[in-house]
């Protein structure tokens, strides 16, 4: 994917929806061979935060990464759902941190688990729109996480097969447009006409990119997580 060095202000402006401003200590959690990694870098440091390193074995999931968060008084953690369910039951988190999912679906049990004391947010976004493109309100209870409403600068649209609205309620493809948007894919102009297409709604020569996922507007204008198109 070609992310232009110019999408790293997008993920400037993203500190705030996510608890990240100066000051703020944010764990370096992600692979570097992950996008996630690039928002924990750029969110951070370009907002006056501070990133916290670790080596792999204080990031294990378990004991390891517990020990890690409480000791190096982290406040901003995003973790995907597979790392929050293998968390032993006797291991504590520290009350008021921020904790983000993304990556994977949630399910409401792990919501109920880690958002009681705590901030708990889910987000959504491909590479291709530059890591992220929408964030959920604080979860609470056994719930299914929304994904949320979209980013600053990020604009979504839930579309049937013709590129036309669906209703609220009804399940459509979502497209991201917006200035977070890649440039395509390298070396594959028939895959980059193929996703990145252009945008009837927005100005001339604008694109939005064909997300494959299936989503719908629930009643509070949030969006629900459907599945894929292609499953």
């Amino acid at each position: 994917v070609v992310v232009p060095h110019a999408n790293v202000a997008v993920l400037a402006a993203q500190g705030e929806p996510f608890g990240v401003r100066e000051g703020t200590r944010v764990l370096q959690f992600a692979s570097f061979s992950f996008d996630a990694a690039a928002w924990e870098v750029c969110t951070s440091l370009l907002t006056g935060a501070v990133l916290v390193l670790a080596d792999e074995r204080d990031r294990a999931p378990g004991e390891p990464l517990a020990a890690l968060i409480a000791e190096a008084g982290i406040d901003v953690v995003c973790l995907p759902p597979t790392v929050l369910s293998a968390w032993p039951e006797e291991l504590p988190m520290p009350e008021g941190i921020t904790v983000i999912t993304a990556g994977e679906a949630c399910p409401p049990e792990l919501v109920e688990r880690w958002s009681a004391g705590r901030r708990m947010i889910n987000a959504y976004g491909p590479t291709e729109t530059t890591v992220c493109a929408t964030v959920s309100e604080p979860l609470a209870g056994a719930v299914k996480p929304p994904v949320g409403r979209p980013l600053a600068g990020t604009r979504v649209r839930v579309l049937d097969t013709a590129l036309r609205p669906v209703p609220p309620g009804v399940t459509g493809e979502l497209y991201v447009s917006g200035a977070g948007l890649a440039r395509g894919y390298l070396g594959r102009a028939r895959l980059t006409a193929e996703r990145f297409v252009a945008d009837p709604y927005g100005e001339p020569g604008a694109r939005m990119y064909r997300t494959g996922d299936l989503v719908r507007w629930l009643p509070d204008g949030t969006l629900d997580y459907v599945g894929r198109s292609d499953d």
